[in-house]
């Protein structure tokens, strides 16, 4: 019983080894025993997939490889729109199998595959779902990845392809640790809500993290049909003792819950939408608080989520900031804050969530009880921060949570946080274009003389000893001239990977990465103008997660020094040889070239940069330092907290 042959291009062999496609090139010219052609043209030849594999294996090149990788090329080879749809039941086959279902020959695993999916009787579609033996590489590719890196990354693996052939708008996927802190966000009693409803659940990560949490029912819906089967089986997966129900369509033309009353709602709703139902939802019921304008949609989600919770549930909303001060919708925000419908309006920081330049609002919404008095709503504002940094994450959900407690523990009584939280009334909210952005209203707190004169001092001490820090680097910087410049011989780092020097890893939305200490961060790109900055890990940042928008490598210590490899990362050379005509640059550290050097010589290079770098970071230390100090006293001074000196 024959497998079919499945073919593979040059490009496709070196994604599967996890090398470049001019090492595979290499190969060709060097090794006899490579695998010939067999199949294609001489100017674009294809390889028997199997071929390839036992070669690789041969020659020990499959460690920078994974099952994984395999299946996205069979994935890449494969044709039709509808990839997801044919292929994601049968991660839940592979998932309960219990036996090696890779053993199997191509017709008996084809048949295998229709018995067990035909059984799904409660996954939309599966019934008339059928495999062929031309499917069985695929599906055998399908158990491997499964059995070395679970299902929920099969899932998103299948998931994404389809959504990248379709080009369906909107298919973002709400970051882990965001969707962590929203689910949080529920909890407003010693009770964790049962019911949680996600009108545009996407990948169904906000379900999954309010799943984590104790919600016991996961509803959802999303219009892409792709979306709500991931949803369905990731969520089947990862949290199998919930009931699970996602329905597909359009959430707010073709309702699939209408008539529900959740305990929660959770949603990361699609910004922007002009043609979100405008015209045929103009009187619809669920706008209670009044008709969002066609350039509303957010707005529209609003008071959908409003709709379909319980009286007193909770819901939690990511919006875009222009959602608390746009004009048309001065009067729905009026009516919210009326009827008590908000209760709090928190101001991220940009690099967060798609889109990723932009620092997103959370709001927390109530369904009111009738006889609801109009409570203050907590404006927190941590807006504060840079898209190119990594979220300190643990920090911004600690903040964000602790000050939501004490704020539910006593809203009238709520002890305001200068320049960042405060219970305001809700008269004050009411103005001209009824502007909820927090920040407008943190600055009417009453200021502490004491207090603030007391940070302003504070702050002056701190930017002293930052002084201090940096005349300390300043002179630490120790150079020598060279006789003449050096030259040395080089290699790529992809050359080092395969020796075993290091290893290149990246996060992936299933599979996070935890930062040791040690290791080399880079970013994934950076403007053709901008300065590339690396760090290397110490103990302050090993175990944190991998920042989506980071790479890291993580080096053999004793073969390799991290600093000598981060400051030859970044160089002139190889960003100019990535950049070409382009005004992004993409970092693929693989193709990087760094010197051949002896430990030795290598730890002092590293130590050269790693100084380097404190000088860089005491500057920009100290810049901030001023930037804060001057802010504090300037709102001090025109706050009258405090007073100019007599002169």
């Amino acid at each position: 019983m024959s497998q079919q042959p499945v073919y593979v291009t040059a490009a496709e062999i070196s994604r599967l080894a996890g090398v470049t496609r001019a090492t595979v090139s290499n190969w060709r010219r060097r090794h006899a025993d490579f695998p010939a052609p067999a199949a294609g043209a001489d100017t674009s030849p294809l390889y028997d997939l199997d071929a390839v594999r036992v070669w690789l294996a041969v020659h020990g090149q499959t460690k920078s490889g994974s099952a994984l990788a395999e299946l996205r090329t069979l994935l890449r080879l494969r044709q039709g729109t509808a990839i997801a749809h044919q292929l994601l039941p049968f991660v839940l086959t592979a998932v309960q199998a219990e036996r090696d279902l890779t053993a199997l020959p191509d017709k008996a695993l084809a048949e295998t595959a229709n018995q067990a999916v035909a059984s799904l009787a409660d996954l939309p579609g599966s019934s008339t779902l059928t495999y062929e033996t031309d499917d069985a590489p695929v599906l055998r590719a399908i158990v491997s990845s499964v059995r070395d890196e679970g299902g929920p990354a099969v899932v998103d693996v299948l998931a994404e392809r389809e959504l990248a052939d379709s080009n369906s708008p909107g298919a973002f996927t709400t970051p882990r640790q965001l969707a962590d802190l929203m689910a949080a966000l529920l909890r407003t009693d010693d009770h964790y809500p049962e019911t949680v409803f996600d009108p545009a659940c996407g990948g169904g990560s906000l379900l999954d993290a309010a799943g984590s949490r104790g919600a016991t029912e996961l509803l959802g819906q999303d219009r892409l049909e792709v979306q709500a089967l991931r949803s369905t089986i990731r969520l089947t997966l990862s949290r199998p003792e919930a009931l699970t129900l996602v329905r597909a369509g359009d959430s707010l033309r073709v309702d699939a819950f209408h008539g529900l009353k959740a305990d929660a709602v959770l949603c990361n709703p699609p910004f922007g939408d002009r043609e979100w139902g405008h015209d045929q939802l103009a009187y619809d019921p669920r706008w209670t608080y009044g008709t969002p304008a066609r350039g509303e949609s957010e707005l529209a989600w609003v008071q959908h989520a409003l709709a379909h919770l319980a009286p007193g549930g909770h819901a939690v909303l990511l919006l875009p900031p222009s959602t608390a001060t746009r004009t048309p919708s001065r009067k729905i925000r009026t009516e919210l804050l009326k009827a008590g419908a908000i209760r709090a309006v928190i101001a991220l920081p940009p690099g967060l969530a798609v889109p990723l330049h932009v620092g997103l609002h959370l709001w927390v919404l109530r369904n009111p009880p009738p006889s609801a008095a109009a409570e203050p709503i907590l404006m927190l504002d941590l807006s504060e921060g840079s898209g190119d940094e990594t979220p300190a994450w643990e920090t911004l959900t600690g903040t964000t949570l602790a000050t939501w407690r004490a704020f539910l523990n006593d809203p009238a009584e709520f002890e305001p946080v200068p320049g960042r939280a405060r219970a305001v009334p809700v008269v004050e909210l009411f103005g001209d274009n009824v502007d909820l952005t927090p920040i407008r209203h943190l600055h009417r707190a009453q200021l502490d003389p004491a207090e603030v004169s007391r940070q302003a001092a504070l702050l002056l001490s701190e930017l002293s000893q930052s002084h201090a820090d940096l005349d300390t680097a300043i002179s630490s910087q120790r150079w020598a001239a060279s006789d003449q410049p050096r030259t040395w011989r080089t290699a790529l780092i992809s050359d080092l990977v395969r020796g075993g020097l290091l290893a290149v890893l990246r996060p992936e939305p299933a599979t996070p990465v935890i930062v040791a200490a040690g290791d080399v961060l880079l970013p994934k790109g950076i403007a053709s103008r901008e300065r590339a900055r690396f760090r290397v890990a110490d103990d302050r940042h090993a175990g944190a997660m991998l920042g989506a928008d980071l790479v890291a490598l993580r080096v053999d210590p004793s073969r390799l020094d991290p600093w000598f490899l981060a400051g030859f990362s970044l160089t002139e050379e190889n960003l100019a040889a990535a950049s070409g005509l382009r005004s992004y640059i993409p970092i693929d550290p693989l193709r990087f070239k760094v010197p051949l050097l002896p430990l030795e010589e290598q730890v002092r290079y590293g130590s050269a940069f790693r100084e380097l770098h404190r000088l860089e970071e005491a500057a920009r230390h100290m810049h901030e330092l001023a930037a804060e100090t001057a802010r504090t006293v300037s709102s001090a001074l025109t706050g009258g907290g405090l007073t100019p000196p007599q002169h």
